[in-house]
């Protein structure tokens, strides 16, 4: 008889390289588990049915503040709020064992791949929207002492009912000692600068920064949403990964929808599968939206000391389009600290003609 894999090592180490293949998790379901499955949500306290929380402007309500060690295995929001782009102007953050600076920080639509303020519905492994208005995480992030989870309105308006349901295992015995911790960047260009040269590139200088980590971890993917400031394909982009100090790229790709695992203009059509997908697609025409994801949950880029992920914005960054991304890794702790925020303002999805 084999031996059983303890849960949690699988979970912490193994779960991001295995989390598409379904059987695994259909395998487990006769092996003893040795957590208590633990749910923070938004429900009535009085029994009623007023399931959420009002969280006024400029107010973080903190939606989870619980002891280790454990690990989140699925975060739920949903999001009862007038204004518009709500999603770019509310800010979520998760912080890991006490740490000041967070391991999350990102305006909430972004970190749900919802980078242009708008809802639509999409499926992939880790990440998930469903109708109308269900963002869904199932990113696993393990927590040794203690974790703790904001909302913070920055819009001018209140939200009127925030619900959530964050289900996590509680275990008595300590997390392994080498647990890699989940941590999420927000970056934008809006918009990118242009830059004028020969069309070579080989050192990603002027490139748009996805992540740029400090110590020891694992990339496990991106969601990033342009809105066109000009005519023509956005896409000539090729992605590039600087790690442990490289000066060039040792992982260089073809093309942005390459990347993205699309071809040829992504075929003019969105699509939407468990680890990569373009869900929004829009013509080649100024003012146009995209949003697009790649998750490398089959074989994650390791780095023993630091990453850079890159990608151009056009052919050697020849063009001024805007973009908004998130960036998901694991990694240890300290990590370095996120960049700030932009400010709501510079946040909302906005055109800037690149040929007024």
């Amino acid at each position: 008889m084999r031996k059983a894999v303890p849960l949690i090592i699988m979970l912490a180490l193994a779960m991001p390289a295995m989390a598409q293949n379904f059987s695994d998790w259909l395998g487990q379901l006769p092996e003893p588990h040795s957590y208590v499955l633990k749910r923070v949500s938004s429900y009535d306290r009085t029994g009623g049915n007023a399931d959420y929380r009002h969280v006024a402007p400029g107010e973080t309500f903190t939606v989870l503040d619980e002891s280790g060690p454990g690990v989140i295995t699925h975060v739920w929001f949903t999001i009862a709020d007038a204004e518009r782009f709500h999603l770019k102007k509310i800010v979520l953050r998760m912080y890991w064992d006490g740490e000041t600076n967070p391991s999350v920080e990102a305006p909430i639509g972004d970190f749900f791949g919802l980078g242009l303020g708008d809802y639509f519905a999409y499926q992939s492994v880790p990440l998930a929207v469903g109708e109308a208005k269900a963002l869904n995480s199932f990113f696993p992030m393990p927590f040794k002492k203690h974790a703790r989870i904001t909302v913070t309105n920055e819009g001018k308006e209140p939200i009127q009912a925030l619900y959530f349901n964050i289900d996590y295992r509680a275990y008595s015995k300590p997390l392994p000692e080498d647990t890699l911790y989940f941590h999420a960047e927000y970056n934008q260009c809006a918009p990118c600068t242009a830059v004028t040269s020969d069309g070579k590139n080989l050192d990603g200088k002027d490139n748009y920064v996805w992540v740029n980590a400090k110590g020891r971890g694992q990339f496990v993917g991106v969601t990033m949403s342009i809105l066109e400031n000009q005519d023509g394909w956005w896409g000539e982009g090729d992605d590039m990964f600087f790690i442990d100090g490289e000066k060039l790229p040792s992982i260089n790709g073809t093309g942005t929808e390459d990347y993205f695992l699309g071809a040829w203009d992504f075929g003019g059509k969105p699509f939407d599968y468990g680890l990569f997908g373009a869900p929004v697609v829009g013509p080649e025409l100024e003012g146009s939206r995209w949003s697009v994801y790649r998750f490398h949950l089959d074989s994650p880029i390791t780095f023993t000391k630091s990453l850079r992920a890159t990608i151009e914005h056009g052919t050697a960054n020849n063009r001024a389009d805007n973009y908004y991304s998130v960036a998901y890794w694991y990694q240890t702790e300290p990590h370095a600290p996120l960049p700030p925020l932009p400010p709501v303002d510079a946040r909302l999805p906005r055109v800037h003609p690149a040929n007024p």
